[in-house]
């Protein structure tokens, strides 16, 4: 007997059929079954499911003589299904890698509980993908089962049936079936998930709910939209012939009074002549379905009135949302008039030579190259009154990205504008907003984000994709207002000075962030391993992709985490680290979440500075991240996981081949980065060897001095105070030990 029956029926789903069934048959958990039921679709889908039955025993087919629908189609699966868990997928959608065997564990954790609540995510025709927006409850419901009645939010998810995982003796003894007609999910969801004793949630998008563009029955506008009534009107019947379940029709009764005021509002669902219609018959069951004595909340109480009323509500509501937006709009001009004109009053005052203005990461905190010298000019300037402009001050603090002692200002305010009007110096690592001016006298010190790999700036104007949304003209106006430009390498003052064609001067200091990793001590990375929960002694692999630019979203997933964590085997802890503009995406619940509830990594991407996790990693394992140029300061083994390396530079571009002169060994699919682990080949001789080449050409000027030098020779004007090459290190021996042995040689400060 199966672990799961997979339900599918097909009608009309020859373009994705494959794609589904693959996605289930591909699934690294293999205890599996499929149920298709041919709902007597004219296209070639019943075909496609023969085929897959040849070639694979866990499929199943159940050809229809007649269209049945799609609910009486999952009923004729039904029977059929050996597994202890049911789940149903419609042809046209598909389970995300890895999503069964996240189920497995977590029916495993809750010792089987009558239902599992699992994520998803809506994937559009058009290339977007979008997490559930109520998926936080998800995570709230904690490890433990729990009753509706004990959380009642879990209703407030999407009452759908594919996704959730049903115990198959619970269906059956409950005698649960869909009902004909759209809206099916109804008269089966509420009653399952009201009738469950224990369920269960697991954190994770398992399924990609596929939105098409024509075939999917939400957009498409008729009069089968009114089955509505009736599948609710199931619902409460259920209800009744359950006296324990009294209590529920208050919350029912809401409910449906929004679904069906929800449908109404839809400008795809119903036709124009049949609104008034639809309106009046769910007013009736509104009325008929009342429980005594029951309030009616602010969003349902149209249904007590008339159409026309429901309508004057709903367009004076239009009328005023957009009179609010006029409003707004011109209270924001007017203020930005007053704020405009306050910083124009303070340009007539002299600039504050001692006023530092920093930013990092789009206004994000105290990050980075900015961090790196801000820090360093407290210890060494303190009489220099240093400001963070921030978007966001509580999300900063509560993130660690602000010193709790740092003075900070948020973007745009009027403060800001006032300081921002005075300052003698600003350092960023990306670029200030085009509304600030650049006042004759002062200096902008632009860091950067890393080593560039990839094309940035000006040379994405023949890459079309990886440069969309951007505005690159507009980039360069606000580069053409940095007076320095610090670079760690040759390499990267010429790319610089080709991407962003203005007027600054590109300066040796090596990377400021950097100094934390060139003057590392043994233990350094301890304290980060143990918040972590790494144990002592494990050797740590840091996992850290990059964006795709060729995929919307950015988000591609290599390959399975979970097995490689495995094949790492024991005494291995995989940390992962997502791109910083994937962190809020989906991307997480696509299992890395889930995978570093278990224990199984750890998900290192919300740690706020990535140089701890540096120093916390034995050895890095990237694709094209500038991360690596930043890791071989270290020292430390590279693996370079180079499996679309030709769509990476065809989409976004590269400025060498880093498969060509890599910083350690090279891997083209998931069983060479295997057994490079396997044999120990990833910190071998032929490594180091590549390792050290690479670093004499990225770790040029790194050499533990750069905050320092920066802040000595471009904040505070200092000449020569650094020795030339040829003199002592001015530092202890222990110090001088740190430096590395390719910077020397090289001035510790030489303008371009």
């Amino acid at each position: 007997m199966p672990r799961f029956s997979v339900i599918v029926p097909c009608y009309k789903v020859q373009g994705f059929l494959r794609e589904c069934l693959d996605s289930v048959l591909e699934q690294s958990f293999r205890d599996v079954e499929v149920i298709a039921v041919d709902d007597c679709s004219p296209d070639g889908s019943g075909a496609i499911l023969d085929e897959y039955a040849r070639r694979d025993a866990r499929v199943r087919v159940l050809h229809l003589p007649e269209n049945a629908g799609l609910g009486r189609a999952r009923n004729a699966g039904m029977p059929l299904a050996g597994g202890d868990y049911l789940l149903f997928l419609d042809g046209y959608d598909t389970l995300t890698p890895g999503a069964l065997q996240a189920m497995a564990h977590r029916l495993e954790e809750s010792a089987d509980p009558d239902v599992l609540v699992f994520d998803y995510a809506r994937t559009y025709w058009w290339g977007g993908t979008r997490r559930n927006v109520p998926a936080r409850v998800l995570a709230e419901a904690g490890e433990e089962t729990f009753t509706a009645a004990e959380r009642p939010q879990i209703l407030d998810l999407l009452m759908v049936v594919w996704n959730k995982l049903y115990r198959r003796d619970f269906v059956e003894a409950g005698g649960f079936t869909f009902p004909p007609g759209y809206y099916e999910d109804t008269p089966w969801t509420f009653p399952v998930m009201l009738s469950a004793g224990r369920i269960a949630t697991l954190d994770r998008i398992c399924v990609n709910y596929r939105r098409r563009r024509q075939g999917n029955i939400l957009s498409t506008t008729s009069r089968k939209h009114f089955d509505i009534h009736d599948q609710y009107e199931r619902v409460f019947a259920y209800v009744d012939a359950h006296p324990e379940l009294a209590s529920w029709r208050p919350c029912l009764h809401r409910k449906m009074g929004e679904h069906c005021l929800d449908i109404l509002a839809k400008p795809d669902r119903l036709p124009p002549s049949d609104k008034a219609e639809f309106f009046r018959r769910t007013a009736e069951l509104f009325r008929a379905l009342r429980p005594q004595g029951a309030p009616v909340d602010e969003e349902v109480r149209a249904l007590l009135g008339g159409y026309a009323a429901y309508r004057l509500r709903r367009q004076s509501g239009r009328a005023r949302r957009e009179l609010g937006r006029r409003a707004l709009r011109v209270r924001r001009a007017a203020a930005g008039r007053v704020k405009g004109g306050w910083a124009a009053l303070h340009t007539l005052r002299p600039l504050e030579p001692d006023l530092v203005m920093y930013s990092a990461f789009s206004h994000r905190g105290a990050l980075g190259d900015p961090a790196a010298i801000h820090r360093k000019a407290r210890e060494i300037a303190p009489h220099l009154r240093g400001v963070w402009v921030v978007r966001d001050a509580g999300q900063a603090e509560r993130a660690g990205l602000l010193p709790p002692d740092a003075e900070y200002v948020l973007l745009g305010s009027l403060r800001y504008r006032r300081l921002a009007a005075r300052a003698g110096y600003f350092v960023n690592n990306v670029n200030w907003p085009g509304s600030l001016p650049k006042r004759t006298g002062s200096v902008h010190i632009h860091t950067h984000l890393g080593t560039p790999l990839k094309f940035m700036a000006a040379d994405l104007l023949g890459k079309p994709g990886a440069r969309h949304g951007l505005d690159v003209p507009a980039m360069l106006e606000r580069a053409d207002r940095w007076d320095y430009s610090l670079v760690a390498n040759r390499h990267s003052e010429l790319v610089w000075e080709r991407a962003y064609p203005c007027g600054f001067t590109s300066v040796r200091t090596g990377s400021p962030r950097n100094d934390a990793l060139v003057n590392a001590r043994p233990g350094d990375g301890a304290a980060v391993r143990a918040r972590l929960g790494v144990p002592p002694g494990n050797t740590v692999v840091l996992y850290a992709p990059t964006r795709r630019d060729h995929r919307r979203g950015g988000h591609v997933e290599r390959f399975d985490l979970a097995r490689f964590a495995a094949d790492l085997g024991a005494g291995h802890t995989l940390a992962v680290r997502l791109h910083p503009s994937l962190a809020a995406g989906p991307a997480r619940g696509m299992g890395l979440a889930e995978l570093h509830r278990r224990g199984v990594l750890v998900d290192a991407t919300d740690e706020p500075h990535v140089e701890d996790v540096m120093l916390a990693a034995d050895v890095l394992v990237t694709d094209y991240s500038a991360l690596m140029f930043d890791y071989a300061v270290l020292d430390r083994p590279i693996v370079v996981h180079a499996d679309d390396w030709g769509a990476f530079t065809a989409s976004r571009g590269a400025y060498f081949d880093i498969t060509a002169r890599p910083p350690g060994h090279v891997s083209r699919t998931y069983d060479e980065l295997a057994r490079l682990f396997a044999s120990g080949r990833w910190r071998d001789q032929e490594s180091a060897r590549l390792r050290e080449r690479f670093r004499a050409r990225f770790c040029e000027f790194d050499d533990g001095w750069a905050a320092e030098r920066v802040v000595r020779t471009l904040l505070l004007g200092e000449k020569g105070w650094m020795p030339q090459p040829s003199a002592p290190v001015p530092a202890t021996a222990a110090a001088a030990a740190q430096v590395p042995a390719q910077a020397l040689g090289h001035d510790r400060l030489a303008p371009s």
